[in-house]
C-alpha cells in the first residue's frame, strides 16, 4: 500500500529525506502523517523516524544548508526546518524506563522496536519517502477499521503513559467507528488507572480536552468517559446529558470548544483545564445568559455574535427546547447596533443620574428592537 499527498513531494520535506538517505540512513514518514494521509484527513505536522543518531542527524541537515532546533535532543528528536516547514526528526527508539508520564529511552536501529513504544496501532504507521507503507504491529487493518486499539497490553501502554487515557478518547472522537464504540480491552484499561490522571499537569489535561471536544463529534467518546469515571476525575461535576442535544443544535456549524464545554458543566473549569484569561471570561459570561431571560437580539448586541449564538444553542441544548425563530438574524442585528444616545446628549444630569439615565434609554432602545433613533430615545425623557 502506498500513502500519497503533496506534503510528501514537498521540495523542503524532500530535502530533509535526502539529507539522510543520501548519506545511507534511513528517513521513514510515522505517526499522524502517515496516519492521516491514508483516511484522506489534513496533514499538518511532519514526522520522521531515522536510525540516524541525533547527532548524525544535525550534522547531515546543517551539511545541506538546513537550519536544526534541538528541540527534544534528550529523547532524541531534533527539529530540522526546510522549505520554511519544521520537521521533527526522531531517532528509533525503545523504552528503558517509564514513570507514568516520561520516558527513559534508548536507540536502536530496528523499526519495529520502535513501532512497540507507540501507544496506537494506527500511530505505528511508517512510510518510505517514496510512499510505501510499513506496518510492523498490524495497524493498517485497525485505521480501515477506524478501530483506536492500543499497542500491546493496553494496561502496560497506560501505565508507561497515564495522558493515554485521554488520547484514547480522544483518538475515538477523531478516528473511532461511532457505530463499533470503543476497544473493550482499552476501555477497561482505562478504567482500572484512573488514579494516574491525577499525576497529569492540568496544562495537558486541558489541552486534550480542547483537542477531544473540537472532534465533529465528541459525544461518542466523552460518553464513555462519564461512565467509567474519567470525565469526573478531570472535570469535576461535569455531565455530557446535554453535548448530544447541542451537537444535533450545531449542525453544520464550526465546533466551539467553549460552547460544548458550557452544557458539561461542571467546576472551576478554569483551574481544571487551565484556560486562559479570555477562555475563563467568555465561559462564564455564556453559563451566566444561559439561565437568563435575554432574547437573540440583546445578546448580541451585549456579547457579540460569537458568544450570543453559543448562549442561544446552549440554553436550547439544556432546556431541551426548539431554537427560537429568527434567532440568527436578530444576533446579527443586535450584534451590529450602537445606542445612538451618548452621555454628552444629556447636559442636564450629572453623575449617577447620567448612567442611570443611559440605562433606561438602553432597555427602551433594545426593547424596540433597536429601531429608536437619537430624537425618538431623548424625546421619550
Amino acid at each position: 500500500m502506498r500513502v500519497d499527498g503533496a506534503w510528501r513531494r514537498r521540495a523542503g520535506t524532500q530535502a530533509v529525506c535526502a539529507a539522510l538517505t543520501v548519506a545511507g540512513y534511513r528517513a521513514l514518514f510515522v505517526g499522524g502523517c502517515v496516519r492521516n494521509a491514508l483516511l484522506g484527513a489534513e496533514v499538518a505536522d511532519v514526522d520522521i523516524a531515522t536510525d540516524a543518531l541525533p547527532e548524525t542527524v544535525t550534522e547531515l541537515a546543517e551539511k545541506a544548508g538546513l537550519k536544526v532546533v534541538p528541540t527534544g535532543i534528550d529523547h532524541g528528536t531534533v527539529t530540522v526546518v526546510s522549505g520554511g516547514i519544521p520537521h521533527e526528526v526522531t531517532t528509533f527508539r525503545h523504552d528503558i524506563d517509564t514513570d507514568g508520564r516520561h520516558a527513559t529511552v534508548s536507540y536502536t536501529t530496528d523499526p519495529a522496536e520502535d513501532a512497540a513504544r507507540r501507544d496506537f496501532t494506527m500511530n505505528a504507521l511508517y512510510a518510505t519517502p517514496e510512499g510505501e507503507v510499513i506496518d510492523p504491529l498490524g495497524g493498517l487493518d485497525d485505521l480501515r477499521a477506524r478501530r483506536v486499539r492500543f499497542v500491546g497490553c493496553a494496561e502496560e501502554r497506560i501505565r508507561e503513559d497515564y495522558l493515554r487515557i485521554l488520547r484514547f478518547f480522544r483518538f475515538h472522537a477523531w478516528y473511532g467507528d461511532p457505530s463499533e464504540g470503543l476497544d473493550p480491552e482499552g476501555l477497561a484499561a482505562c478504567a482500572e488507572n484512573l488514579d494516574g490522571l491525577a499525576r497529569l499537569s492540568k496544562e495537558r489535561i486541558g489541552a486534550e480536552m480542547r483537542k477531544l471536544l473540537s472532534a465533529p463529534d465528541p459525544a461518542t467518546a466523552v460518553g464513555p468517559m462519564h461512565v467509567i469515571g474519567v470525565l469526573s476525575a478531570i472535570l469535576p461535576g461535569a455531565d455530557p446529558l446535554a453535548l448530544g442535544p447541542l451537537l444535533h443544535l450545531e449542525g453544520d456549524r464550526p465546533p466551539r470548544f467553549l460552547r460544548r464545554l458550557a452544557v458539561l458543566g461542571g467546576r472551576e473549569e478554569a483551574d481544571a483545564l487551565r484556560l486562559s484569561r479570555v477562555e475563563s471570561r467568555d465561559l462564564g459570561r455564556v453559563r451566566d445568559e444561559i439561565g437568563g431571560t435575554a432574547g437573540a437580539g440583546e445578546l448580541g448586541y451585549r456579547l457579540g455574535a460569537t458568544l450570543a449564538e453559543d448562549v442561544i444553542l446552549c440554553r436550547a441544548a439544556l432546556l431541551e427546547s426548539p431554537l427560537p425563530g429568527g434567532w440568527r438574524s436578530d444576533i446579527a442585528r443586535g450584534a451590529a447596533a450602537v445606542l445612538p444616545v451618548r452621555a454628552a446628549d444629556l447636559p442636564d444630569l450629572q453623575g449617577p443620574e447620567i448612567g442611570a439615565a443611559l440605562r433606561r434609554i438602553e432597555a427602551r432602545w433594545i426593547a424596540s428592537g433597536f429601531t429608536l433613533d437619537r430624537d425618538a430615545l431623548l424625546g421619550d425623557g
